[in-house]
């Protein structure tokens, strides 16, 4: 009786901590967002954050991109070949790469990329009282450290998405046209006819809800990071690991949201 009272206590602590911790980062989140549309905007800090989220992650999504899409065509071929409907491999690069692909694969490589380096300067910031001195000096820290980079967040990855979009096609008609044989005017032919606006639209508003999480957790984590080197370590590797389940989590809820009948 003990033993199941004891294993009811620990799902009970578990339940009850995991709750404790999701309502902290909505409040976290929210302070954050309602700094963004509150004087003083501090631009000069936006646009640093927006260049460090968006152009230096470039190289990085662009790469996943193309070769995403080079492998897709490839499977897909391989797999639609056995019902003799080599035709729609088109349609399923086209459409797996901007409803799903683009958004969900960028938003890894840039939590893995931004999320840590968020978390390691507000950790290191916290935990030598960089954060305490904004405050003694009567700049608010929510205003100055995490606002801009939530925002950066919200407007890069979309941007970034777009490219990835364009960049998975055509990863997709290289290898459709040049190794599996397919004619080059059908091909593109065959993906503007089925790609439709809501597919991309989808795709992006999911890039902007991923940037708001991999800059959200990021900040979260690095600005209660505590305990010197070990803790912002911790917050480094907690910001990562919080920012990718939180966007896998959240790709299934937008795509029941916007394709669900």
């Amino acid at each position: 009786m003990n033993a199941i009272l004891n294993f009811l206590a620990t799902i009970g602590r578990g339940t009850i901590a995991a709750c404790r911790s999701a309502g902290s980062v909505a409040v976290f989140g929210a302070e954050g967002l309602s700094h963004i549309v509150r004087p003083p905007f501090y631009g000069r800090l936006f646009v640093k954050a927006l260049l460090d989220i968006g152009y230096f992650s470039l190289p990085v999504v662009a790469m996943t991109a193309i070769f995403t899409g080079m492998v897709l065509a490839l499977q897909s071929y391989t797999g639609f070949a056995r019902f003799s409907a080599q035709g729609a491999v088109a349609n399923l690069v086209v459409l797996s790469v901007t409803r799903e692909l683009g958004p969900v694969l960028a938003g890894l490589m840039v939590a893995g990329r931004v999320g840590a380096a968020m978390a390691a300067e507000l950790g290191t910031m916290r935990v030598t009282d960089q954060i305490d001195a904004l405050s003694t000096l009567s700049t608010q820290p929510m205003k100055y450290l995490v606002a801009p980079r939530l925002l950066a967040g919200i407007v890069a990855l979309p941007l970034l998405v777009l490219i990835a979009d364009i960049l998975g096609v055509m990863g997709g008609f290289i290898v459709s046209t040049l190794k599996l044989g397919f004619n080059v005017s059908a091909y593109l032919t065959n993906t503007i006819n089925f790609v439709q606006t809501g597919d991309v639209v989808s795709g992006l508003v999911k890039a902007a809800v991923f940037g708001l999480l991999i800059a959200l957790m990021g900040c979260y984590q690095g600005y209660n990071s505590k305990g010197g080197a070990q803790g912002v370590g911790a917050a480094t590797t907690n910001a990562v690991v919080s920012a990718s389940i939180l966007i896998l989590a959240f790709d299934y809820v937008l795509t029941e949201m916007f394709f669900a009948r």
